[in-house]
């Protein structure tokens, strides 16, 4: 039974987690640069888990019934996207994104460290689906299996992001060449301002 709804909790969090773009794009990339990726890892990693865990402790609720935190969290997010996805899109013009393994700036660690916080928390949708719709769904089981299937939630989200930002090193061979680093920056720009016009037009539910 215990298995059962960690597989559960498991399975649901990583089809949700999986599906936030924004943040594994930035995870992506930081992992192909070999970057600060425990850094960033670590930090996307324990905000899911962070956010899972109020969302199962009933905390989701409140940001449900708060819709102004959503808005300024929308806004906010909009123009942190609307700002990077420009940064990638200048990349991807002038060929100045194919930084490689062992070519890092030690000097960037605080301006990774901030704009993985940004990835992890603007995100208005972020809280949605790890706070409200997790927590949802983990008050069918009663007692201790609702912080087995948090369990089973939080451990998705650490799988994932040590997967994809340890695993991005098997695509370097492919990113020697700068057209593919031009061509991730330019998919970059396109998914972030898209996912921006998509936050200032459409209205959270």
């Amino acid at each position: 039974m215990l298995f059962s709804v960690a597989a559960t909790g498991f399975l649901t969090g990583a089809g949700l987690i999986m599906a936030i773009g924004t943040q594994n794009a930035f995870v992506l990339r930081q992992g192909l640069q070999r970057s600060h990726v425990g850094l960033v890892v670590g930090i996307c990693a324990l905000g899911d888990i962070v956010l899972i865990l109020s969302g199962v402790a009933g905390i989701g609720t409140l940001v449900h019934e708060w819709p102004d935190l959503l808005q300024v969290l929308r806004f906010g997010g909009a123009a942190f996207l609307a700002w990077y996805g420009l940064q990638a899109a200048q990349r991807a013009w002038k060929g100045t994104g194919g930084l490689m393994a062992g070519q890092g700036n030690e000097g960037s660690r605080r301006r990774i460290l901030l704009a993985c916080l940004a990835f992890t928390f603007l995100n208005p949708h972020v809280y949605l689906d790890t706070m409200v719709l997790l927590g949802s769904l983990s008050t069918p089981y009663p007692g201790r299996l609702q912080w087995v299937f948090a369990f089973g939630a939080c451990a998705a989200s650490v799988c994932w992001f040590l997967a994809l930002g340890f695993g991005a090193r098997l695509l370097q061979p492919v990113f020697r060449q700068p057209l593919a680093w031009r061509v991730l920056d330019g998919c970059i720009a396109v998914f972030m301002l898209a996912l921006c016009a998509l936050l200032l037009l459409r209205p959270l539910n």
